[in-house]
């Protein structure tokens, strides 16, 4: 048995968003696209059979965030170990590199990993469908990660559809310097409605939109700004909201430059302020 395990757990966007109205269980019903990019946390997983302190401890770079339960990692970690008996200690590092906040689904992704590290160090006492199991149970986007992969997502976003091909673009993301929470966005529908967008983009054929947006824009007018400015922008094919946000995804067009990248991101500081975080990435 291996001692130790590390792996990226990459960030995602969601290329639609459609919601389809409110359960009975209390979630939301969607359908939505997501795809994994480039951007990615990476954990480190180290079985630790001598610590008779903890079961399970994470340590994590970004002071910020919590480190116990309430952390997807450890709350994937104690998931693990009730569904196997396995319980030897683990300690868990994390180096964030995915802000939080942002629709980008790191904590998702961070308790995926965990889940299939923890699997491969035990010698994979679990297959892939009671992996999928306990993912449901963490969180809506937790399946997702567990082999992440373009792909339609339905029900709380956890039936995934078959993957689909996504042609290879350059992405800009574009974060605030607030983030917002998915509880407080999905809130927002009873504001303002469940609306449908009407004004799609297609990207190679893909249609583009995201139901959040309405809402979350009625609340944060900075973001509407943002997404008209980078629609004006003659560099850019589409501009959208990913996921609960607060992060904006610009797709560039294919014959921008480096150099028109660079100015790209220079003119959205100069316009809205050094405080925004801005990450080019592309699709795995």
């Amino acid at each position: 048995m291996i001692s130790s395990f590390f792996s990226i757990a990459p960030a995602k966007i969601n290329l639609s968003l459609r919601i389809l109205g409110k359960r009975e269980d209390g979630y939301h019903e969607l359908e939505t696209l997501m795809a994994p990019i480039t951007l990615a946390d990476e954990i480190q997983l180290q079985l630790i059979p001598d610590n008779i302190f903890e079961s399970v401890s994470l340590s994590c770079n970004d002071v910020a965030l919590p480190t116990n339960k309430e952390n997807l990692c450890v709350r994937a970690a104690y998931a693990f170990q009730d569904a196997t008996n396995l319980r030897t200690p683990i300690t868990i590092s994390l180096q964030k590199k995915i802000p939080y906040g942002a629709g980008l689904g790191g904590g998702s992704s961070d308790a995926a990993a965990v889940l299939r590290g923890m699997n491969m160090l035990f010698e994979e006492p679990l297959c892939f469908e009671e992996l999928h199991q306990i993912a449901t149970t963490i969180g809506s986007d937790v399946p997702f990660f567990l082999d992440p992969k373009p792909r339609y997502c339905r029900g709380r976003g956890e039936l995934l559809g078959e993957a689909v091909s996504l042609a290879d673009w350059k992405l800009l993301l574009i974060k605030p310097p607030f983030p917002i929470a998915a509880a407080e966005a999905y809130s927002r529908l009873q504001v303002a409605g469940c609306r449908l967008q009407v004004d799609t983009t297609l990207l190679d054929g893909i249609p583009i939109f995201n139901d959040l947006e309405a809402p979350v824009f009625g609340k944060y007018f900075q973001l509407l700004t943002l997404k008209s400015w980078l629609q004006a922008c003659p560099k850019i094919a589409a501009a959208w909201m990913t996921g609960s946000g607060s992060t904006m995804v610009a797709a560039l067009k294919k014959e921008i430059s480096k150099e028109e990248i660079l100015h790209l991101q220079q003119s959205i500081i100069d316009k809205f302020g050094s405080s925004f975080w801005i990450k080019e990435t592309t699709f795995i």
